[in-house]
């Protein structure tokens, strides 16, 4: 996962400093968006489906490559450790949704109640609760090694998560979304999760099966570090989009990216405390007790924002929230493994196999 100008278990330059690349990229899209509106009107125009067709490209230059390192051979090896899978499965599923819609409704219906008009409200609600009901599937690899975790146990987690996502994502949406009284187009939602993540997934596996063959992991490694600098494009790229798109709405009321962020960050905090704290009460090892708590802190973000996008349109404050999802989980994230670093005493270790 790091490129060659990473030290050895640490993030490439570019992706120690995304969090700066990140909001780089929000700046360019607010000034765009107000110097070229017409330009951006017609982007947002071109639609198929309620999908952008140039977002969804985008979408798909980040998620493509994240599937090509799942492998889901190694499933194979979830009864070596059984704990970590399990504490990882309830927090993403019966944990994480369920507390992001419950601060979401808190914060934006009556903490924020004073500060946000109620429509935009129920936007920025539906954006952080698709935040919440997507764990992630590729920045994890990138937390586990900082933390020096086990990458094969990660690839089990990811694996039997993305497999669960599959079906799972899609009713939980539904269903929280419909307790806020949004009308969910389930067409719209049941066809957002098969080209973000059935169709990548079905084309993830065929590409790493074929590199596998000609060379092996080192062929993968390989192929993911070559259009690993396409993957960051399109990310920043997105965001150029995306705030693009919305960049008189947020200049109008700067503010709301700070509400935005406020149940976002309390969210993944909380999180994490209550996945390391049952990893170490269950004196799970920590090369797994740390990437089991990073994969249910962090989110799929990607896929979040392409479906508040299908669900709610480029321009709506559910797309908004993703976004800021964004902004916000880098620096988290990375505050999050040093902290767990420091903790390394509190679990036990283990040897791990060559």
């Amino acid at each position: 996962m790091a490129d060659a100008s990473a030290p050895a278990g640490g993030l490439g330059t570019f992706e120690r400093w995304l969090s700066l690349w990140v909001a780089g990229a929000i700046v360019a899209g607010l000034v765009l968006g107000n110097l070229a509106p017409g330009l951006f009107a017609g982007l947002a125009r071109m639609e198929v489906a309620s999908v952008n067709l140039p977002v969804a490209v985008l979408i798909w230059a980040m998620v493509y490559p994240m599937m090509v390192g799942v492998d889901f051979g190694s499933i194979r090896r979830v009864g070596e450790e059984p704990r970590g899978l399990i504490i990882t499965l309830v927090v993403n599923w019966l944990i994480k949704p369920f507390t992001m819609a419950a601060l979401g409704v808190l914060f934006f219906e009556y903490v924020f109640a004073g500060l946000i008009p109620s429509e935009d409200a129920q936007a920025y609600l539906a954006g952080v609760i698709l935040l919440g009901a997507a764990p992630c599937t590729a920045m994890v690899f990138v937390w586990s090694n900082l933390t020096r975790g086990d990458p094969t146990y990660t690839l089990v987690q990811v694996s039997v998560n993305d497999l669960i996502m599959v079906v799972a994502f899609a009713p939980i949406v539904a269903l929280l979304l419909g307790v806020t009284d949004i009308v969910v187009p389930w067409d719209t939602l049941l066809l957002s999760v098969l080209l973000y993540i059935v169709v990548p997934l079905a084309a993830g596996i065929l590409t790493r099966n074929r590199l596998v063959a000609q060379g092996g992991e080192a062929a993968v490694e390989a192929f993911r570090d070559r259009i690993k600098p396409l993957t960051m494009a399109a990310l920043l790229i997105t965001v150029v989009l995306l705030f693009g798109f919305q960049g008189e709405k947020i200049l109008a009321n700067p503010l709301v990216i700070v509400l935005i962020a406020v149940p976002l960050l309390i969210q993944s905090y909380g999180i994490f405390a209550i996945a390391y704290g049952a990893a170490r009460a269950l004196r799970v090892p920590f090369d797994i007790a740390a990437p089991c708590a990073m994969i249910g802190t962090s989110n799929f973000f990607e896929l979040a924002v392409a479906v508040a996008i299908s669900l709610f349109g480029l321009n709506s404050g559910a797309a908004l929230a993703t976004v800021v999802g964004v902004l916000v989980e880098v620096p988290v994230m990375l505050s999050l493994v040093a902290f767990a670093n420091r903790t390394r005493h509190w679990f036990p270790e283990r040897t791990r196999r060559p």
